[in-house]
């Protein structure tokens, strides 16, 4: 996968910005709170409108504008598209996020993932091992919503289920009905859950090797990461059995207490818990380990390497994970936002820079 060109207007505090990539390296550098991030986030739109801050589509518009426009030309093996994404605020008629590929609508700008892949690795990652299950849960969603559409839809209608569950538990006691009512959503997220939990745990599963090869190729052996996923139910105990037996649970929270949202998957060092135990170095090291499996998953998934986006993320690393890192990225597009371009200084490759929303050419 490679993107060829990208147009921005009004993104943040990006008022235009005509980008054209290398085929390999490119660095985009400035100071801090230029909008080199901005840029980078602009290109993981392209992806299905989702930012990777987590931001509300008013903190993605420039103030003073009604609207923002990423619009980018990708290049695979077999096709090539272009993607125009729509931001608004609704003041101008139009609300929310919407995508065109090749001038066809398709509403919902998550409804086009999977047509340009790329895989973002940014400073708030590095919570993957320390941070809670939340985190590596949406390492698992964001991948898989990349690689098969309709997980996007399956993921949506459980969220749904799960939502409309907790209103139910919180309202019980005044509800007519109620009990009658919880039992047909525990079927409905006992049918949806369980496949949300088997293929998070099947992606997982197919990476896991690539996973341990590259911390085992980082860490030079030293020691040895091993991932247990933790799930809800077993074949033995299926979670409808295991959401009907949480119901007083349920009732006592006010919420649901059992299913996938409430999953994790632990990782360890040499058999203990590298959240408590792993220190920083290991802890970057196990990070860039699942980051660069996941872009090997896509990989094999889909046929084309999807684009590297790394967000400052080399000043987080020493000089031997930068090096290992690199190097992985040899012959694939990578985009690098730095505050230093001086650390590629060795390396052939194209050179931006960001000043104040306003993006040139070195």
């Amino acid at each position: 996968m490679i993107l060829k060109h990208l147009s921005v207007q009004d993104y943040r505090n990006i008022q235009t910005a005509e980008f054209a990539p290398g085929r390999e390296l490119t660095v985009i550098c400035g100071q801090n709170g230029q909008g080199k991030t901005n840029l980078l986030e602009a290109v993981w739109m392209l992806t299905g409108g989702k930012s990777f801050r987590g931001s509300k589509d008013a903190e993605l518009i420039r103030e003073g504008s009604s609207f923002a426009i990423v619009e980018g030309e990708s290049e695979a093996e077999t096709r090539e598209n272009h993607i125009r994404i729509f931001i608004g605020d609704g003041s101008s008629g139009k609300k929310g996020r919407s995508a065109k590929v090749n001038g066809v609508d398709h509403g919902r700008a998550s409804s086009i993932a999977g047509t340009f892949t790329a895989v973002v690795f940014a400073p708030g990652h590095l919570s993957l091992v320390k941070g809670g299950p939340d985190g590596r849960r949406k390492f698992l969603d964001a991948a898989l919503c990349q690689l098969y559409p309709d997980y996007i839809t399956l993921l949506r209608r459980y969220t749904r289920l799960v939502s409309q569950k907790n209103a139910l538990l919180k309202q019980y006691y005044q509800t007519s009905g109620a009990t009658e009512l919880l039992d047909v959503f525990d079927e409905k997220l006992a049918d949806a859950g369980t496949q949300l939990s088997w293929r998070r745990q099947a992606y997982l599963a197919q990476i896991e090797p690539d996973i341990l090869s590259i911390y085992r190729d980082i860490s030079s052996g030293r020691e040895t990461l091993e991932i247990r996923y933790e799930a809800s139910f077993t074949k033995e105990n299926p979670l409808l059995e295991a959401i009907r037996q949480a119901r007083q649970r349920d009732l006592a929270a006010g919420f649901c207490t059992v299913g996938p949202h409430r999953e994790d998957f632990c990782l360890f060092l040499d058999g203990r818990d590298a959240k408590s135990f792993a220190s920083q170095g290991q802890q970057r090291s196990v990070v860039l380990s699942l980051k660069l499996a996941e872009a090997a998953g896509a990989q094999k998934i889909t046929g084309e390497h999807p684009v590297m986006l790394l967000d400052d993320v080399l000043s987080e690393l020493d000089d031997v994970r930068q090096a290992y890192l690199l190097s992985r990225m040899e012959h694939r597009q990578t985009i690098v936002t730095a505050c230093d371009a001086a650390l590629f200084a060795k390396t052939d490759g194209k050179v931006y820079r960001m000043d104040s929303g306003v993006l040139s050419e070195e």
